[in-house]
């Protein structure tokens, strides 16, 4: 189904459609990330850090950024849709590609389950007369279909759910910088007391940043798919390095931004438990239904998500099938060029997903949860390994394609590296964090063990 060899280093001749155009991408990319980790969950790592948590997101980002540059690097010069799968068979072998496409796979259909639920429970929350399985059931139907359609039709889907988040965050941006300024009616300039104030800057001090850092890191994940939508592009080496040139720099500035407004706006200390902070900033100067925009806000960021994970999950278990690594009747593409079986593969086992996080929330589905928690520590790690290896090879077998590169190689891939492996550490030194380190440790191994025995047995073959 492809023309290159596990390790040759030449791109691979997709049969998908070619449908998607730059501002897609460039919007994927923003939209892929920014989500209800950063509008709800950034309220747990404020807690942990104060004003530090701006610290925090400028580590935990600065980590994501190194990692989007090194896949950036690789996916510029050899696009796929399997894309960091596809790198790591080529740089460590089978078994690597494998590993990593499978547990990405699952991660993405777990985590599709959380955010379609949460979704329902807001939209149950507006129309009481609809049960919340019935709306996971339109919002899974209505994905699924959009799916199954053009990828430009998806493209356009993302775009514009993408547009909406982005709206939102800049004119929070606006509002947060005039009310520090006392430019908003019944506001005085507030200085930087709030920073200085409480506590400090760093109240909790430097363990304060850490754990903030064990809080936001993840909300990170998401960008990967960026690099996999890029083969369905008219020029993917072009489209995905500028699509990781924008989208790491602006969801840096989207997310750091955002974090300086709310604590300076207001004292980190005034965050209320289980509220977003967002909407808390709102609410203190003075705009109308802060919590209901805030809400329709998230509850868009959730869908958008939903339907960019299902994407991704679609496409990279139809890469596995074009490797062997994955059944050979997901290959099957419709005319318009979507690999229709592999979109319903994904779609199907986030059924069965969302059921068990219906059914059994705090405990079939929170284990899954857990599972997968650290699983993208996983996938970021072996970006780091596969960029090592292949860029000397890339180097010496055709420099040519190495139109984005990486920063100061090899020092920051190793420096990556070790941050990567001090968060683990911390993880497992977390009573919250650890379950998710040790459920995701067992999750690939189980993945490595079928991994092996498959090398075993094609190896007597």
């Amino acid at each position: 189904m492809h023309d290159a060899s596990p390790t040759s280093l030449a791109a691979e001749a997709e049969p998908l459609e070619h449908g998607l155009k730059q501002r897609h991408l460039t919007m994927l990319g923003l939209g892929g990330v920014i989500g209800a980790g950063l509008f709800v969950g950034s309220g747990a790592g404020i807690a942990v850090a104060g004003p530090g948590i701006v610290l925090s997101y400028l580590i935990a980002g600065t980590l994501a950024m190194l990692v989007m540059r090194m896949l950036g690097e690789m996916s510029s010069a050899m696009p796929a849709s399997g894309s960091f799968s596809v790198h790591a068979e080529r740089a460590l072998g089978r078994w690597a590609g494998f590993s990593v496409g499978w547990l990405y796979w699952f991660l993405l259909v777990v985590v599709l389950a959380a955010e379609a639920t949460a979704a329902a429970s807001i939209a149950h929350g507006w129309a009481p007369g609809v049960p919340q399985w019935g709306w996971v059931l339109v919002f899974m139907l209505v994905f699924t279909v959009a799916n199954l359609a053009a990828v430009k039709n998806f493209g356009e889907f993302e775009f514009w759910f993408a547009a909406l988040k982005v709206g939102a965050l800049v004119l929070f941006l606006v509002l947060g910088a005039l009310a520090i300024l006392g430019l908003m009616p019944d506001t005085e300039p507030v200085g930087l007391s709030h920073l200085t104030g409480d506590g400090g800057f760093l109240p909790n001090g430097w363990s304060g940043v850490v754990s903030g850092v064990l809080a936001v890191v993840f909300a990170f994940g998401g960008l990967e798919v960026v690099t996999i939508a890029a083969a369905e592009t008219d020029d993917p080496a072009r489209a995905v390095g500028r699509a990781v040139r924008s989208a790491v720099v602006r969801i840096l500035f989207f997310y750091v931004g955002s974090m300086l407004v709310i604590v300076t706006v207001l004292p980190w200390t005034a965050q209320k438990a289980g509220l977003s902070p967002f909407v808390t900033v709102l609410d203190s100067i003075g705009v109308p239904s802060a919590g209901r925009i805030m809400e329709i806000v998230v509850f868009v960021a959730l869908l958008s998500a939903l339907n960019a994970n299902l994407y991704g999950a679609s496409r990279m278990v139809f890469s596995l099938a074009e490797r062997g690594e994955a059944p050979k009747g997901l290959l099957r593409v419709t005319g318009s060029g979507v690999p229709r079986r592999a979109v319903l593969a994904s779609v199907a086992f986030g059924f069965v997903s969302v059921l068990l996080n219906l059914r059994w929330p705090d405990s079939v589905f929170l284990y899954m949860l857990n599972a997968v928690g650290a699983v993208l520590l996983f996938v970021w790690a072996l970006i780091a390994v596969s960029q090592l290896r292949l860029r000397r090879r890339i180097e010496a077998e055709a420099p040519e394609r190495l139109t984005l590169r990486m920063w100061a190689f090899p020092w920051l891939t190793w420096a990556a590296l070790a941050a990567m492996a001090a968060i683990l550490v911390l993880m497992l030194d977390d009573d919250a964090a650890r379950p998710q380190v040790l459920w995701s440790a067992g999750a690939t191994a189980a993945v490595l063990l079928v991994s092996g025995v498959r090398e075993l047995r094609s190896g007597k073959g």
